[in-house]
């Protein structure tokens, strides 16, 4: 091996450059989202969302007396933190309520990126930090949701913190240090203000204490008990912060102490008529196949994460003497694991309901991003050993993917969720077959063609003449860009509609005939279309 080589692998080795590029990846990440968080669209829940905010803040301004968060839809099930706290910052920043949720979004779900890359540095060191970042923030699922998915993202995130703590916690028991039980309260209390799927967060705890339990000894049990008994009261004050924050930002948990559980519970019961579409079949969401989730979530990661990640699976099961990890590391690189699969295989096997993809498990996403840190780093260790050779060839392959995968998300913005890796051909192959623009995100877009349309077909009247809208998607969003003269109407008079927004989710733009005016595309493929419908609507009555 020569002595210019020995030094690449040595700097490759180096913690402080994996450090400094960390630290750098995420300074660029805050830098993007301030740039561009005013690109994104207010998506279908933000308008009901922000008003279930309002109603918590009315609930205790009225000393508890106003019990209107309890009759919005199935919202008292959701914990109103984010909500919460954006309607704070409102009321202190001047800037567009929505357009601030997704900045906040932003920026919490930078913070999960963060806590995913210094939970893969625990557990592997700078270099599996460095490229857990990358992995999470060239996710399209991760990145395109992290502006408008203000329930998952959030959850994701503080799930992802309280992991950290956990792991930080576990290698110090049965008397963990009391800063790290803080940290996994506080973040597991973030959680549960979220969503109660932030219970999992109390399982996880218990599986570390008895992952770490003394070995066996014969006649030995009570000192593992005594581990166990002592491990589990020292993360009581924890648990306790937990609590206070929860009942703080999610009301109906605090109406009795089984609510959480109860929450949790019924979300293996929703049971609404709203369909999704799994290669090109369409579903009932409680009627789905228990393939569903984890079918999004293999084709929703780039091929790189997924294999990353496959290896890292590999290095756990594997005997210690062929991994080369053991002892504490193997530890807690088989809890990450079991973060990342025990949720979906809860879905498979009980075939709970499911819809748009796998938007509602992006919490496994952190630990996917672990894993597949992790499964990088080591893959470049193995071959810094092999051979120099093979070690250019498989750096060299890590650049083309990450720069080809970040080149896929720069062409899609500000649609980057709709990422596809090329097990189903990617946004094209995907087109129709699987769910695309479910938030209705090309709002903005359709709006802006329309008026665009009217200014350049009829000019002097674009602005001052009442056209009828129908749309595929939420009034609040509409509304949000439209002139005022472009009248959105009811579902019950789309017959009647002048125009039609409709993305091509679902082949919802298929719903009503009219010419194609504008199309709203990315890659090559059409997302969304706005239709002129005068020639072809139905005379009023």
């Amino acid at each position: 091996m020569s002595l210019r080589f020995r030094q690449f692998a040595r700097w490759l080795g180096s913690r402080s450059v994996f450090d400094l590029a960390s630290c750098a990846a995420l300074a660029a990440l805050v830098v993007l989202a301030v740039w561009t968080f005013q690109d994104y669209a207010i998506s279908n829940d933000e308008g009901v969302q922000h008003q279930y905010g309002e109603l918590i803040v009315a609930y205790y301004k009225s000393g508890f007396t106003d019990q209107s968060l309890f009759k919005l839809d199935n919202l008292y099930l959701y914990g109103g933190l984010f909500d919460i706290a954006a309607l704070g910052l409102a009321q202190i920043l001047p800037v567009d309520q929505y357009e601030l949720r997704h900045l906040l979004c932003a920026l919490i779900g930078i913070g999960g990126i963060a806590a995913a890359g210094a939970t893969a540095r625990l557990i592997a060191g700078p270099r599996a930090a460095f490229f857990a970042i990358v992995a999470l923030a060239l996710c399209g699922s991760w990145y395109g949701g992290m502006y408008n998915h203000t329930k998952g993202i959030p959850l994701a995130s503080f799930m992802a913190g309280a992991m950290y703590f956990l792991i930080r916690a576990t290698r110090d028991l049965p008397t963990p240090r009391m800063r790290d039980v803080i940290g996994f309260g506080t973040m597991t209390g973030a959680a549960l203000g979220i969503k109660s799927l932030g219970l999992l967060l109390v399982g996880y705890a218990g599986l570390a204490i008895l992952m770490n339990l003394p070995r066996p000894v014969i006649g030995h049990w009570q000192e593992r008990s005594r581990f166990a008994m002592r491990s589990a009261l020292w993360f009581l004050p924890g648990f306790m912060i937990a609590y206070v924050i929860m009942i703080a930002a999610w009301p109906w948990a605090a109406l009795s102490p089984l609510n959480p559980v109860r929450g949790l519970l019924s979300f293996g019961d929703f049971h609404y008529h709203i369909r999704t579409i799994l290669f090109g079949k369409f579903y009932e969401m409680a009627d789905v196949p228990r393939s569903y989730v984890p079918t999004y979530i293999a084709i929703r990661l780039p091929l790189l994460t997924l294999g990353a990640t496959l290896l890292s699976l590999a290095l756990v099961a594997l005997p210690a003497r062929i991994s080369g990890i053991g002892g504490t590391h193997r530890r807690e690189l088989g809890l990450i694991a079991f973060a990342a699969i025990f949720p979906v295989a809860c879905q498979v096997v009980t075939e709970g309901p499911a819809l748009d993809g796998c938007r509602h498990f992006l919490f496994v996403f952190p630990a996917i991003a672990v894993l597949a840190g992790v499964g990088l780093s080591t893959s470049i260790g193995a071959l810094a050993r092999l051979h120099r050779n093979a070690l250019i060839v498989w750096l060299a392959v890590l650049a083309t993917c990450f720069t080809w995968t970040a080149g896929k998300l720069y062409h899609l913005h500000p649609y980057e969720y709709l990422y596809y890796n090329q097990l189903v051909g990617g946004l094209e192959g995907a087109s129709r077959r699987f769910v695309t623009d479910y938030w209705v995100n090309i709002m903005p877009e359709a709006v802006e063609e329309l008026h665009e349309y009217l200014d350049r077909t009829e000019p002097e009247t674009a602005q001052t003449n009442v056209y009828r809208v129908a749309v595929c998607g939420e009034r609040v969003s509409y509304e949000e860009y439209a002139r005022p003269n472009l009248q959105w109407i009811k579902m019950y008079d789309w017959r009647l509609a002048d125009f039609y927004i409709a993305p091509t989710h679902m082949n919802c733009d298929r719903t009503l005939a009219g010419k194609v005016v504008a199309r709203i595309e990315r890659l090559g493929v059409t997302i969304g279309v706005v239709k002129d419908r005068r020639a072809v609507r139905e005379p009023e009555e």
